[in-house]
């Protein structure tokens, strides 16, 4: 099989193919450059510099596309919270996506946001938007603002803590019943 055959690349969107191609290396484990990325897509070295100005960029618009995809994972299927209850099963959605996707994870939050990333701004600010509009449902009153940055710190947090060990657990039950009792502690 060729390596145009593996990424599925076919003079089509050469940044989506580029993008899939350098998910799958992060995500697999396997040290990744422009070039190596290029090599896995089959295209020339220098092709992927028509969308990316150096792995910084690569790495951003990686970033954005997680941030999209947690974002899914936040709303999908789900209707907005109306109690506590239902804000630390928003958490519990977005540790189980940072131990599924631990190398993205990672990616997304392991270094400043790039503010020349308009797309990773963006998606940044979605997931504030998502997070700021559950907490003023279930505390209309309270300071929407802090209560966001809080919740997410709160989140953001206890991800980390697994993912790192800090927390070890035998099962994704048992990190969900933890990440629930440390918000019904903070917010019950």
């Amino acid at each position: 099989m060729s390596t145009s055959e593996k990424s599925g690349y076919h003079h089509g969107d050469l940044r989506a193919a580029l993008l899939t191609t350098a998910m799958r290396m992060l995500e697999a484990g396997e040290p990744f450059s422009l070039r190596a990325i290029a090599r896995e897509a089959g295209v020339s070295p220098t092709a992927p510099y028509r969308h990316f100005a150096d792995r910084d960029a690569l790495e951003s618009a990686l970033a954005a596309q997680g941030l999209r995809d947690l974002k899914v994972d936040l709303a999908e299927g789900r209707t907005p919270p109306e109690s506590p209850r239902d804000l630390a099963e928003l958490a519990v959605t977005y540790v189980a996506f940072a131990l599924r996707r631990p190398a993205l994870f990672r990616l997304m939050f392991g270094n400043a946001c790039d503010g020349g990333s308009e797309e990773r701004v963006q998606a940044a600010a979605e997931i504030h938007e998502l997070l700021r509009a559950a907490m003023v449902r279930v505390f209309p009153s309270g300071d929407a603002e802090a209560l966001a940055a809080a919740g997410w710190a709160l989140a953001h947090g206890l991800a980390y803590l697994h993912l790192d060990g800090k927390l070890p657990a035998t099962s994704s039950g048992e990190v969900a019943d933890r990440v629930r009792a440390a918000f019904a502690a903070i917010l019950c």
